[in-house]
């Protein structure tokens, strides 16, 4: 695989988990032109008048970090401002393992929202629900917190509780949850056969550890069953992970061609990613299941293997997370998360905002009395302030059980597998 970058490239690292998308700080400088002089004149004007003048002495660290944060969220939904106990949060975040409660989290309309409770985790287990929104952490508004605030305030040592209240569309007033925390090890793949000769393999993120998943999934299929007739990709609600993860995951399908590109506005901010043939790629048919809980690396996985006309893409449209962000440690110990590019499916798409359309669009069916469908679900173009795709410029589960309950409760996942089972046919229509 070809590696053409300066810095480690990162997206979408998870804790309670966070969409966005990273990679780490080479440097570079930056000129001030006079513009910029005569804000920080004002700014510094401003900063005199509080200090000397406010009803009470103010302290100028959280002052100037309340406008550091102002500053941030100016710009877009996933760049923001980390304490250094943030920052150290941030990096354990793609370890695979944390105390906490399980929850996918984004902001949306100026309130953390849950974009999924991970399965069986204290959230899930609790009743926590996707388009919750938290509006108190422990009694305590969340009304300005920043993603990283809400990450630190819901983290805590195992065992520990702490209470969320949250509102939700079609209930009155708000719901209390008090949530024990617990070990989040998040194992990112798993796998199994269906009729023997369908591979079913479901990436619910993408941490350390998945492509050393991966492989081993890989070979115990193969060990199990010698001829698969093909593979569902189930990467439905996956919000992502690290960037170089999802660049091996499609390498490890994909013989040769480009994976992804990215490109920032600095010269020479242009990188690609391109697959090898390593002699181990499966050589059946793949047919990659999405959503609108798909987003950022999951969707580099989506967009580099439809392209190359490796997959198809089976299920509903993608999140549509396609920016970069630059995590840029400062002297203090904290760190600065900055949008800095876009990066580019194999084609040229630019999925910024609009996400990924599939091949097949399958509506998921959800079994009865279990609440609303995914239409409820948050997409990057629901997140206020989010970097417009090109057409709004334009325009201005783990699924491990019996084999047939779960695919009469999936219907996506039935319809992948009877297509894969009768690909001849389908190959000709």
């Amino acid at each position: 695989m070809n590696f053409n970058k300066k810095g480690n490239i990162l997206f979408i690292p998870l804790a309670v988990f966070i969409l966005s998308g990273l990679f780490m700080w080479n440097g570079a400088a930056f000129a001030t032109d006079n513009e910029t002089y005569k804000n920080l004149k004002l700014f510094n004007e401003v900063l005199n008048l509080v200090e000397k003048n406010y009803v009470e002495e103010v302290d100028p660290e959280v002052v100037i970090r309340g406008a550091i944060n102002g500053m941030m969220k100016a710009l877009d939904p996933h760049s923001t401002f980390m304490t250094a106990e943030q920052y150290e949060d941030l990096k354990i975040d793609t370890k695979g393992t944390f105390s906490g409660l399980g929850i996918v989290i984004t902001i949306q309309d100026d309130m953390i929202t849950v974009v999924a409770p991970i399965e069986d985790k204290p959230a899930f287990m609790a009743g926590v629900k996707a388009g919750d929104k938290i509006i108190k952490i422990d009694g305590e508004a969340t009304k300005d917190f920043t993603i990283m605030d809400a990450v630190h305030a819901l983290r805590g040592e195992r065992g520990t509780k702490v209470t969320i209240t949250v509102i939700r569309e079609d209930e009155d007033g708000s719901i209390d949850f008090e949530i024990v925390r617990d070990l989040i090890e998040i194992k990112s793949v798993k796998y199994r056969t269906y009729y023997n000769d369908i591979g079913y393999i479901r990436i619910s993120n993408f941490q350390e550890t998945t492509t050393d998943e991966l492989n081993d999934a890989f070979k115990e299929m193969k060990l199990k069953d010698a001829a698969l007739k093909g593979i569902v990709l189930d990467l439905r609600n996956n919000p992502g992970g690290l960037l170089d993860q999802s660049i091996k995951v499609s390498d490890m399908f994909l013989k040769s061609g480009l994976i992804v590109s990215s490109k920032g506005r600095e010269e020479g901010s242009e990188y690609t990613y391109k697959a090898n043939d390593d002699g181990f790629e499966p050589e059946c048919p793949v047919i990659i299941l999405i959503n609108s809980g798909t987003a950022s690396a999951a969707e580099i996985v989506s967009g580099a293997l439809h392209d190359n006309k490796r997959a198809v893409l089976l299920g509903t449209q993608t999140f549509g997370k396609g920016s970069v962000q630059t995590v840029v440690p400062l002297k203090d110990g904290s760190a600065l998360k900055l949008t800095v590019a876009k990066y580019y499916t194999p084609a040229g798409e630019s999925i910024q905002a609009k996400g990924i359309t599939p091949d097949i669009a399958v509506e998921y069916i959800k079994p009865v009395a279990t609440g609303k469908g995914e239409s409820q679900r948050i997409r990057e173009k629901d997140l206020e302030g989010h970097i417009k795709g090109e057409e709004e410029v334009e325009q201005e589960v783990s699924i491990i059980g019996e084999e047939t309950e779960n695919l009469k409760k999936d219907n996506q996942l039935k319809n992948a597998i009877d297509l894969l089972r009768n690909w001849d046919i389908f190959k000709k229509i």
